[in-house]
């Protein structure tokens, strides 16, 4: 179940509407492009999990295959990107929380960060139930959406306001703002993927690691296809794209055109719920990374202490407070400067992407070397990893190009060359101390 919801954030719910307003119908290929990425770099993933599973994953992939370095700089990234989110997310629950029920939105920030933070910190089980609880309730909103979404385009619902595909192409055409508002969109819709690699280390702590992975990543295509192309198809196909308020949110005006009742407050609960999800997840996500580069020798070695129930608990604390303090700041910093603290995060998704790929690259030779045929292989080797790193550098240049989102590409370089050049040193003190060890070793003998 967490593998199946894990590509439903709040990133779709929230960020669609922008998307929509950036490309118009033609969205549905920015979709379709970031969504072919992610089913690619999942395939290699899945590849390489199921050959070694490991909590560290894609950063545990690419110290084997890259160097020490390289697995250092993606597993700090990865693990800023997973600490910044739990601010942003805490945010936008709190916000809907003080809308119902009133009160500071500091105050339930901060109940709602502690809150999954004990759920964290019992066992790995309790994040798994959590997760299963709150996947299970975006499934059946994203499913209901889009069997309503289809009754209203057949004339089946009696109260709608709308019916038919006619909006496609009705508002200036399906492409309304040229195939270059197409890959700003695109921009956009890329980084509400990310958290579908979280199966591959949450699946490292489970039962049976090759059986999860491979369902898992077998899967990543239907769900793509079903939840991401299926709900914006509705929406862009039932009401004109230039109606849409990004503030609004896509879903619940089209719920609303439909004759849906109270369709705000279904939305709300339902964004409350992926946001928790999402939180829930950075929680985890980042303490088990944080863990894994405490195994490597890449953090304080107090993060690698763990629970009688297997729970890093020391990395779980100091994810958790970091995360926190970054509310914090959302709150007492000046904006400009906290929307600069995010726009460092703005690539790491596609610094991660490239690291998977790249690291594919190298073990699939050892595996095929060794003679070794794991669960999950990647399709047309190596021509669509080619293909994959090809297109991660032809949307960074983009980022480059491209006046709004040139400030986030470069302060993610920034992050990532000062990360690399950490990577590089203690890759070098490493080195050192593994001659000097065999140079005393082989003294004694």
């Amino acid at each position: 179940m967490i593998s199946i919801a894990g590509v439903i954030g709040a990133g779709l719910f929230v960020g669609s509407a922008n998307a929509i307003a950036t490309a118009g119908p033609a969205v549905l290929l920015a979709y379709f492009f970031a969504g072919l990425l992610v089913i690619l770099v999942m395939r290699m993933l899945g590849e390489m999990a199921t050959a070694n599973p490991d909590t560290g994953s894609f950063s545990t992939y690419a110290t084997r295959a890259l160097g020490h370095w390289a697995g250092f700089s993606v597993g700090w990234l990865y693990w800023w990107f997973w600490v910044l989110v739990i601010p942003v997310e805490a945010t936008a629950a709190a916000a809907i929380l003080t809308n119902w029920l009133g009160g500071a939105q500091w105050m339930w920030a901060l109940i709602i960060v502690v809150a999954l933070t004990a759920t964290n910190l019992i066992s790995v089980g309790n994040y798994g139930e959590f997760e299963f609880w709150f996947a299970l309730v975006k499934v059946v909103a994203i499913v209901a959406f889009i069997g309503l979404g289809i009754a209203a385009i057949l004339g089946w619902l009696p109260n709608s306001e709308v019916s038919g595909v006619d909006q496609l192409w009705a508002s200036g055409g399906f492409m309304p703002l040229g195939f270059g508002a197409v890959i700003a969109a695109m921009l956009t819709t890329m980084f509400s993927f990310m958290g579908s690699e979280i199966v591959t280390i949450a699946a490292a702590e489970s039962k049976d690691p090759a059986k999860g992975i491979t369902r898992a990543t077998n899967s990543v295509i239907w769900r793509i296809s079903i939840f991401y192309f299926g709900s914006i198809f509705v929406i862009v196909a039932l009401v004109p794209w230039n109606e849409l308020d990004p503030a609004t949110g896509s879903y619940q005006y089209v719920l609303s055109k439909m004759g849906i009742p109270h369709a705000e407050t279904i939305m709300d609960i339902v964004i409350l719920t992926a946001v928790a999800s999402c939180l829930n997840s950075a929680l985890y996500t980042a303490s088990r990374m944080l863990y894994s580069l405490g195994d490597r020798g890449d953090a304080p070695r107090s993060v690698k202490k763990i629970t009688a129930n297997g729970v890093p608990w020391v990395a779980v604390i100091a994810s958790m407070v970091l995360g926190f303090l970054a509310v914090v700041g959302n709150y007492i910093l000046p904006e400009k400067l906290f929307t600069y603290l995010l726009a460092t995060t703005g690539a790491v998704a596609l610094f991660v992407y490239l690291a998977i790929a790249s690291s594919q690259l190298v073990l699939r030779r050892q595996l095929d070397r060794d003679g070794e045929r794991p669960a999950v292989l990647m399709w047309l080797y190596p021509w669509l990893t080619y293909l994959a790193i090809g297109f991660i550098g032809f949307v960074l240049v983009m980022m480059v190009v491209r006046p709004e989102q040139r400030s986030s590409i470069l302060l993610s370089a920034v992050l990532a060359a000062v990360t690399v050049i950490g990577g590089i040193i203690v890759q070098r003190r490493n080195t050192r101390r593994d001659k000097v060890a065999a140079r005393v070793s082989g003294d004694s003998a």
